[in-house]
């Protein structure tokens, strides 16, 4: 097996919080040095690379006295208004070294949930890779609250490889990859050289978080994956103190456990909605629907819902989820909470009637719609 690495053009490198800060100990000089000089290397090969950092709230733990991860959402922000000054200051300084100019990042799910952020964020990041800069993103935690967090920056980094269209995805952790069972609990536990990222199999060889000091796991890292794969990225998970990592997987040397990519890719319409972590609302379907949906690849008729859950505007982002509460489809609504639930159950024919004005026959017109 060589690395998809070694082919890829774009990539997205991520480090976790306990790589970057020495499990905590404060922002780890040598290793962020020794990742520039491999993402400098990389540029040499003539390959983009976007860094996904993590490690704002860990630094700013320390430099704030915190033993312990604090729980107060105003601390954690404090921590990484605190901790964002250090990890952008040592980022700065170690790829200067290598004549190389970097840029801060700063998102939230905000900024890719809004269609014209969306767009701005991806020029953004391909003017930058395009004028030789090597980005370096982290949630703005500073911010950003629970109900509109990414949750982890495997997530972000498997966002941002769909937002740019990347062909790979890496994420640097403490593990050596993804094994088939906890080995820090099953001795027998085998590292998985290869798979298939959406292989269902794999959510259950993954563990809970591994570290006190981050908040992902390699559950997230197998989701991340998934998602990255969607807009037919592949993702490497190998150990960050790995020597020489990057360069290695550049020459097509097999490290870690790789997780490849079906072959085909959603248009980028399609991939934005498939990206959003929350929604505006949802619509619950009856299996006629359902079918219709999945199966026939039919657009949405009001007559096929019977319920409406939250409250949305005409264009917005909703979810279709069946009677039993699992998501089906993700669309753009021709009609708000409100005419939906006037309309519902209807015949596309009877709208004018109820409303007294059509927007359309659908409530989501297939080309408006992905299915999950």
């Amino acid at each position: 097996m060589n690395s998809v690495i070694q082919q890829a053009s774009r990539i997205i490198v991520k480090v976790g919080s306990s790589l970057v800060t020495d499990e905590g100990r404060g922002l780890d000089h040598g290793a962020i040095a020794r990742w520039a000089a491999q993402i400098a290397a990389l540029r040499g090969l003539g390959k983009e690379v976007v860094l996904v950092s993590s490690g704002a709230i860990a630094e700013g733990m320390l430099r704030l006295g915190f033993s312990a991860r604090p729980h107060d959402i105003h601390e954690l922000q404090a921590c990484a208004a605190c901790g964002q000054m250090g990890l952008a200051q040592i980022y700065e300084s170690s790829f200067s070294v290598h004549g190389v100019k970097t840029a801060q990042v700063l998102l939230t799910h905000a900024d890719l949930a809004d269609r014209e952020r969306y767009l701005n964020a991806r020029a953004t990041l391909t003017t930058l890779l395009r004028l030789g800069v090597v980005p370096i993103i982290n949630e703005n935690d500073t911010v950003v609250t629970d109900e509109i967090k990414f949750g982890d920056n495997d997530t972000l980094g498997a966002l941002v490889a769909n937002l740019i269209e990347a062909d790979a995805l890496v994420i640097l952790t403490d593990q050596r990859g993804l094994y088939s069972s906890d080995p820090r609990k099953d001795p027998q536990a085998t590292l998985i050289a290869q798979a298939q990222a959406d292989d269902d199999r794999l959510a259950a060889m993954a563990g809970g978080a591994g570290s006190s000091i981050g908040r992902g796991g390699m559950l997230t890292k197998v989701l991340a994956a998934r998602r990255a794969a969607r807009s037919g990225a592949h993702t490497v998970i190998a150990w960050g103190r790995e020597p020489d990592v990057l360069t290695r997987l550049a020459r097509g040397e097999a490290i870690g456990t790789q997780l490849n990519a079906a072959t085909t890719r959603l248009t980028a319409r399609r991939q934005w909605m498939v990206d959003h972590l929350h929604t505006a609302g949802e619509v619950v379907l009856d299996a006629g629907a359902v079918q219709k949906l999945t199966k026939e690849g039919k657009s949405l008729l009001p007559i096929g819902v019977i319920a409406v859950k939250g409250e949305f505007g005409r264009g917005q982002l909703i979810t279709c989820v069946s009677e039993a509460g699992v998501p089906v489809a993700r669309g753009l609504t021709s009609y708000t909470s409100s005419e939906v639930r006037r309309i519902m159950r209807h015949s596309s024919n009877e709208i004018e009637a109820i409303l007294g004005y059509i927007e359309g026959p659908e409530l989501l017109h297939r080309d408006n719609l992905v299915l999950l």
